[in-house]
């Protein structure tokens, strides 16, 4: 099978601008509504794709792609027809578009892409400009979705909420929230007040709403949202763990839209994903995982501490220098018995330079943890299995992207192209 038409299809799709709305800075910045007008504008001149579905809606700044798929399992479990749209990718571009087990075929998403080009050239000369490679994205599963004839589609907020473009979605049967941290705060705000408002956005008249958010100030703000909107409010209850916060969120929206407790328990049991503390070896322990903020990485640090293992090697990259850094590299830098820094590159994925953190690393750490630079994130990779023994542990963390990248020494994007499945 050559994929040749895929990788085109792909390479067309990725050489749109993907730049948030509020780094346009200057005379030219604008009202972010527009952006999701201009969602709307291309989706309704490609024939609205996107009607006629029972729509599941998620946010949070951690926790969301899990419980999206979640949800996905347990209503294919169920024997319902459902689409899981999230992002970002991991290895392969059709992870991000799924109907029961399989993502999306590659001959499919290129046959797809060729179908949407001229409507892209059209809104293009439009009155708001080209989509981005997120909005495309969104439009093939859409259309995807629409061939396959799925009742039921579950949407992972790519950022936020209230601007984000899987916010042209007008009459959800549920929206979630599963918590509000620091995250993006360039972009949504900076306190956790506005990042909540920004994440509220997707709260909508008639719909029901769930959150496993655990702070009373910041279920007070969605409550009052959901007043203004007419929109059922459910709290999924208190817990410490974030694994138990998430299957309870998941549990309390199945049951609401009637899923049997039985289809809910296979559906959740049997929930994968790349790169969410993935243990992808062991002897040495290897974790792949994508903890980029604050929640994440507390999270991580959590799951370390249910395995047992000797030292602690930890290969991590950041992918943006304004993001809160400190958050992320000083709860590793402190568990860590080792640091190698290292960066990637990945078409427009471009880490930072890990020298630029190395002043951070060494403020933060233990006296006894040692710290290394290699920009090569494979060769970061090797010489941490060379340092290890069987009986440690290598945590690759810090970006969704290099642990996507490495992820490819053990699920080479080709293999996931064939099978259609991340394992």
């Amino acid at each position: 099978m050559s994929f040749l038409q895929y990788r085109k299809s792909l390479a067309f799709v990725e050489s749109f601008s993907n730049t948030s709305f509020r780094k346009n800075f200057g005379p030219k910045k604008r009202d972010p509504s527009f952006f999701l007008d201009r969602t709307r504008y291309f989706l309704h001149s490609i024939g609205d794709p996107g009607r006629g579905f029972k729509y599941i809606h998620v946010t949070g700044t951690a926790g969301k792609g899990t419980v999206s798929t979640m949800l996905q399992n347990v209503l294919s479990q169920a024997g319902k027809k459902a689409g899981l749209f999230t992002s970002p990718y991991s290895t392969a571009a059709i992870e991000e578009i799924k109907i029961g087990d399989l993502y999306i075929s590659p001959r499919e998403f290129a046959s797809i892409v060729e179908h949407l080009k001229p409507f892209i050239a059209k809104a293009a000369k439009g009155p708001f400009g080209a989509p981005s490679t997120f909005e495309i994205f969104l439009a093939i599963a859409l259309v995807y979705f629409k061939r396959q004839k799925c009742e039921w589609v579950v949407l992972e907020v790519g950022l936020g909420g209230r601007y984000d473009a899987t916010n042209f979605v007008a009459k959800p049967v549920v929206t979630a929230i599963t918590n509000i941290d620091y995250d993006h705060t360039e972009i949504l705000g900076k306190t956790l007040g506005e990042i909540a408002f920004d994440k509220a956005g997707i709260i909508k008249k008639g719909s029901a709403f769930f959150t496993s958010e655990q702070r009373s100030d910041i279920r007070d703000l969605f409550r009052e949202e959901c007043s203004k909107k007419k929109s059922a409010f459910v709290f999924s209850g208190k817990a410490d763990d974030h694994r138990v916060r998430n299957i309870s969120l998941v549990k309390a929206i199945a049951e609401h839209i009637g899923i049997s407790h039985q289809f809910v328990d296979f559906g959740i049991k049997r929930t994968r994903l790349p790169c969410r503390f993935e243990i992808i070896q062991e002897r040495p322990i290897i974790i792949l995982d994508g903890a980029h903020n604050r929640a994440k990485i507390a999270s991580t640090i959590s799951n370390l501490r249910g395995l047992p293992y000797g030292r602690l090697i930890v290969v991590t990259g950041i992918a943006d220098l304004k993001k809160d850094n400190k958050a992320i590299l000083e709860p590793l830098a402190q568990v860590a018995d080792k640091m190698i820094l290292t960066s990637f590159a990945e078409g427009d994925r471009i880490g930072v330079n890990p020298k630029a953190l190395l002043p951070l690393v060494t403020k933060f750490k233990k006296r006894s943890t040692s710290v290394m630079v290699e920009i090569d994130p494979d060769k970061a990779l090797n010489k941490a299995i060379k340092s290890a023994k069987t009986a440690d542990c290598i945590l690759v963390t810090g970006s969704f992207f290099l642990a996507g990248k490495l992820r490819t020494r053990w699920y080479p994007e080709e293999r996931i192209l064939r099978s259609r499945k991340s394992f």
